[in-house]
């Protein structure tokens, strides 16, 4: 049950949206940006990244939503996306990516983990500026996500077909109507 009186029941952050709206804009919006935007990682390696960092927290809502999403635009489905939050450094994912996810990991703990050497490794399996900046960035908005969520108990439904019909409607229409519709 949530922490405060919310105006639906939609799951997980759709319902805090619902609550304070001028604040879901931004946030949405952010989200869009880094996940749905133009960019040389795919919306599916985007969103693999904040479902580590979502799963790193233990945030179920986050977690599930968004493995689904990444689930729905990568070739490896929801088998690749478990494996990378069982084992990234085992996961038949490029070099790239893990050493993104590890960039990530290290955000998680705190900014000041991420390291020259993180950075260093990044660029040598071939990750751009943008990419290192884009995935600091998805971490840090993810825990702030998770905290928001968690935080205020927002609700976490345990049926995955939840969370694979929010998949099909994020994949298309991306984050902005999450801003504007229940069960976004």
């Amino acid at each position: 049950m949530p922490h405060i009186d919310l105006p639906t029941d939609a799951p997980g952050i759709g319902g805090l949206f619902h609550y304070r709206p001028q604040t879901a804009l931004p946030m949405a919006q952010l989200a869009e940006v880094l996940l749905c935007g133009e960019h040389s990682l795919s919306r599916g390696e985007r969103e693999l990244i904040a479902t580590y960092v979502s799963s790193l927290n233990d945030c179920g809502f986050c977690t599930r939503s968004h493995a689904a999403f990444a689930a729905a635009q990568l070739p490896g489905g929801m088998d690749l996306v478990r494996q990378v939050t069982d084992d990234p450094d085992g996961a038949p994912v490029t070099e790239k990516m893990k050493t993104l996810l590890d960039i990530a990991g290290a955000v998680q703990r705190g900014g000041l983990e991420v390291t020259p050497d993180h950075i260093t490794a990044a660029r040598k399996a071939g990750a751009t500026d943008v990419e290192i900046h884009d995935t600091v960035l998805i971490a840090a908005a993810f825990c702030m996500f998770n905290r928001y969520v968690d935080g205020l108990a927002a609700l976490t439904p345990e049926d995955p077909a939840v969370y694979e019909s929010i998949a099909e409607r994020m994949v298309i229409g991306g984050y902005l109507p999450a801003a504007a519709a229940p069960g976004g």
